[in-house]
């Protein structure tokens, strides 16, 4: 048309992909197509198959296609004959046997726990909940937990964090990248100082100004060389790991089960990152989001950087397939933002057991495999049927996604993200969806009779949520804001303030333990139960501003 060959658009032009709303405008009163409108949708649904995974740029890093994610097809064509039993998962011929006995069980045994407690009842055909049950919180507890306070001694933070390098070697993992070699004067010094400039948002300016010794160009050039994503993550390991050999971590958890949750801090500068979040920061501020994942322990075995905008479910996964550390995950938890239908069938086919608290529960939608089984009153809440047949179809594409994320082949978040934009027609998103569907009844169904259960996840996002105050208590400077726009400055930030987080559960625990063993040794009687109620993370004792290394005890 450009070139005068044609006037206008011939009549046999596609048009299915214009979208709903351009589609009044598309032709004129003679029938005609609307060139401008015409070109408008084109765009549009462009625009919306890149951002799927249906149109794909061959030599583009961003809109790759979705396969090129997963284990190429030499790689798959050799794996794919022991993956099912690495995966502990059925052959595709048994798959439809497999989930369809697993279901049964599992609506089964709901069906004999309804009614043994009052959690749920089924009212006129609609499921009614009352409030959540109260936590079993021994009355010894408070009164406990003001007497631990109370005998935790204050101690500053540069002191705690060399203190328990001394119990724990972190720091021969704050190695300098390839090829270099020099040490700055005072190097240990000037290491905790800048682990700390970066986890209080001091920064280097202001940290040289409150240690004697160390200058800009000092820790510049620790965090160069020294301290960066890998050495953090292989620090933070280190001390997560002793944590969980010490006694008393054993009575708050075994460190197989975990859960996750973002924490938003404003940011001032620009960034591809930051989103305005208007529940927290009205509709002139943006944020971003601390995405951490956090052990029944109090640990902290992930961080990521995150936007405010997607939802947190896409960030489930990269935590629990990242974790370099000793604690062997099996049980996961998130609220309500941190669950997805491709999540619950992903989280199972891995072998992790998803159970997200989920929001406004009596309104879910939940899904039986066949119509003729009669469940009795569960009948009210089946209402819906999931598609087997199309589970069987994809199986052994879904294996195939399964065991790249396993294999990281890609960031577990982009294989999310790209399954969940996926067009209604993607065959193997409606796949993970349907099976997702029925994970998510079983779950469901679980968590309306099993009071353990019910309670089991409460406490475990209590330990995420609580723990929250403590980054707020020691990234202080600025405000508690992030002024850089930088990816990687901010996750270095991050990945520090997570660090130090658990050099103070650390140092706390063997504190805590201390104070329990003294009082026990006084005639107290403080049992595990009640133990297990008491926090790990009390923070007001340490000081993490001030003038730093007063008494300068730093090693050479």
């Amino acid at each position: 048309m450009d070139d005068g060959d044609l006037k206008k658009l011939p009549e046999n032009t596609p048009t299915a992909f214009i979208p709903r709303e351009l589609r009044r405008s598309l032709k004129d009163q003679a029938g005609n197509i609307n060139r401008n409108v015409w070109e408008m949708g084109l765009a549009l649904a462009m625009k919306d198959a890149l951002r799927s995974g249906d149109l794909y740029l061959p030599q583009s890093k961003q809109h790759v296609s979705f396969w090129d994610l997963t284990l190429n097809e030499p790689n798959w064509d050799e794996t794919k004959h022991t993956v099912y039993t690495e995966l502990q998962q059925p052959l595709q011929h048994e798959v439809r046997s497999a989930i369809s006995t697993q279901f049964h069980e599992a609506v089964s045994a709901a069906q004999k726990r309804f009614g043994l407690d009052n959690f749920a009842e089924i009212h006129n055909g609609r499921l009614k909940l009352k409030r959540d049950d109260k936590l079993d919180v021994p009355d010894k507890v408070n009164q406990l937990q003001k007497v631990i306070d109370a005998h935790m001694p204050s101690i500053r933070i540069e002191q705690l964090l060399m203190e328990v390098d001394q119990m724990t070697h972190y720091s021969r993992h704050f190695v300098p990248i390839q090829h270099h070699q020099s040490r700055p004067k005072n190097f240990y010094k000037s290491l905790m100082a800048a682990i700390i400039s970066q986890a209080t948002n001091l920064g280097v300016v202001s940290m040289s100004n409150s240690v004697n010794g160390v200058t800009v160009d000092m820790l510049r050039h620790i965090l160069q060389y020294y301290i960066r994503e890998e050495t953090l993550i292989n620090a933070s390991a280190e001390i997560v790991n002793q944590h969980h050999e010490l006694p008393l971590s054993a009575v708050y958890g075994s460190g197989t089960l975990s859960s996750s949750d973002a924490q938003r801090f404003k940011i001032r500068a620009d960034s591809l990152l930051a989103s305005y979040y208007p529940r927290y920061y009205g509709y002139y501020e943006k944020a971003i989001g601390i995405y951490t994942h956090v052990s029944d322990q109090y640990s902290v075995f992930s961080t990521k950087i995150i936007s405010c905008s997607p939802r947190e479910a896409l960030y489930v996964l990269d935590g629990l397939l990242e974790n370099n550390t000793i604690l062997k995950i099996r049980e996961h938890t998130t609220d309500t933002h941190g669950y997805t239908e491709i999540v619950f069938a992903l989280c199972h086919l891995l072998g992790f057991y998803f159970m997200p608290r989920i929001r406004d529960l009596k309104d879910q939608q939940l899904y039986r495999i066949d119509k003729s089984v009669d469940y009795g009153d569960l009948n009210h809440l089946l209402t819906k049927t999931a598609d087997l047949a199309i589970i069987e179809e994809q199986w052994e594409y879904m294996m195939r996604v399964v065991i790249s994320l396993k294999q990281k082949t890609a960031p577990a978040h982009v294989i999310v993200q790209r399954l969940t934009n996926s067009s209604p027609s993607d065959r193997l998103t409606k796949a993970f969806t349907n099976l997702g569907r029925i994970i998510k009844t079983e779950y469901i169904l679980r968590y309306l009779t099993d009071k353990d259960l019910r309670q089991t996840v409460q406490r475990q996002l209590n330990k995420g949520e609580y723990r929250h105050k403590l980054p707020r208590w020691i990234f202080f400077a600025d405000q508690g804001e992030f002024t850089t726009g930088d990816y990687e400055e901010i996750m270095n930030k991050a990945s520090s303030l997570s660090f130090v987080s658990n050099a103070i559960l650390y140092w706390n625990t063997i504190k805590i333990n201390d104070v329990v063993e003294q009082l026990r040794q006084q005639g107290e009687d403080i049992d595990d139960k009640t133990l297990s109620h008491i926090s790990l993370l009390p923070y007001k004792h340490v000081l993490p501003n001030g003038t730093y290394f007063i008494e300068d005890e730093g090693k050479g």
